[in-house]
């Protein structure tokens, strides 16, 4: 059986098709799909967030490909950029860590916030120019004041 695409007009001697796809090359269904993700990127963007919190496949994917050497050299390549645009906020960091460890700064063992205990507990930064002045919170309300909620 031949297909012809119905974008470009290539039949299935010259281009490939998709398996259940007959009316479009792979060349010209890829370029539908790329053209439908830029129009709805938002959509798209908390599709696939979600996607990756919910599904088990997806997650063991990405922690395979951050043990890969690839993996490995993209992140070594993102924590560099980001340390070079937020060096106010690294440094803020380093102060605060130094502070803990010499007594300067006490580190509650629970969440200013909500009150758990037992949890790793974040320093946060209203104001990065003002270093010691810090939040004391567990992750989840810690990322609750980042995303605004």
């Amino acid at each position: 059986m031949t297909y012809v695409c119905k974008l470009c007009g290539a039949d299935s001697d010259t281009h490939q098709f998709y398996n259940g796809v007959n009316t479009l090359c792979k060349e010209c269904h890829k370029k539908k799909v790329r053209e439908n993700r830029a129009l709805k990127a938002d959509y798209y963007r908390s599709y696939d967030a979600k996607r990756y919190q919910d599904d088990p496949r997806v997650k063991e994917r990405h922690r395979h490909y951050q043990k890969s050497e690839r993996g490995i050299a993209s992140m070594a390549k993102s924590r560099r950029k980001w340390l070079s645009n937020n060096s106010d906020k690294r440094a803020a960091h380093i102060i605060v860590g130094n502070a803990v460890r010499d007594g300067r700064l006490g580190k509650p063992d629970h969440c200013s916030k909500c009150g758990q205990e037992n949890t790793r507990i974040h320093g946060h930064h209203e104001d990065y120019t003002r270093p010691l002045d810090v939040i004391w919170l567990c992750q989840k309300c810690h990322v609750a004041i980042h995303r605004g909620s």
